[in-house]
């Protein structure tokens, strides 16, 4: 089983959120490809770039595909203690986001999950460190690796399912639209989201 992960905001924004996805490579693709050929979208999908009816038409066609998500998030509560450097809290809370949304998904992988994270966020030590926890985590059948998002129909849908929860959390007029595109998708627990208690 593939589960594809990836972040939006950050600690700096007042909210990070995670999505894990575990979805079949080709599920994932043939989503990405159906959304391409009704938008037009030439580029790499992400959800910082794209309009609220592109948006909701990709949750469309996740509703009836075969994927679990879970998504974590970490609100403005949470804050680095006092004489915490704000980039060392930001990685804390990503990795707890990534364990925790990973974790939550491991026991529908039978011991073998294949996790792929997006590796545009921090530096390649940084990066290498997490992947190596989460390799740990995953146990001697699975694996994880870190890929760029642009080759990854699965990391590209885990972008927009991260930013669409990071803007149903910021308070703003697109707020409610957000959380009304999602919903169909919570009720159903195909989409389970849980927020990071407490600090990481």
């Amino acid at each position: 089983m593939n589960i594809y992960c990836d972040e939006s905001g950050g600690v700096g924004r007042g909210v990070m959120t995670m999505a894990a996805i575990a979805i079949a490579e080709d599920e994932a693709e043939g989503i990405l490809l159906r959304f391409r050929e009704a938008s037009g979208l030439k580029s790499e999908l992400k959800g910082s770039r794209i309009d609220l009816e592109e948006r909701a038409f990709l949750f469309e066609l996740l509703a009836v595909a075969r994927f679990h998500a879970t998504v974590g998030v970490a609100i403005s509560a949470i804050k680095p203690e006092h004489g915490v450097d704000r980039g060392d809290h930001d990685i804390a809370i990503y990795a707890a986001l990534l364990d925790d949304t990973i974790t939550r998904l491991l026991p529908m992988s039978g011991g073998c999950a294949q996790v792929v994270i997006d590796d545009g966020r921090y530096g390649p030590e940084t990066l290498a460190l997490v992947r190596s926890e989460i390799a740990e985590m995953i146990g001697p059948f699975g694996s994880a690796k870190l890929e760029v998002s642009h080759s990854r129909a699965g990391l590209q849908i885990a972008d927009v399912i991260a930013n669409t929860f990071f803007n149903r959390a910021l308070v703003s007029e697109r707020q409610g639209r957000m959380a009304a595109i999602v919903q169909p998708l919570m009720d159903n627990r195909k989409i389970q989201m849980h927020v990071l208690a407490g600090d990481a």
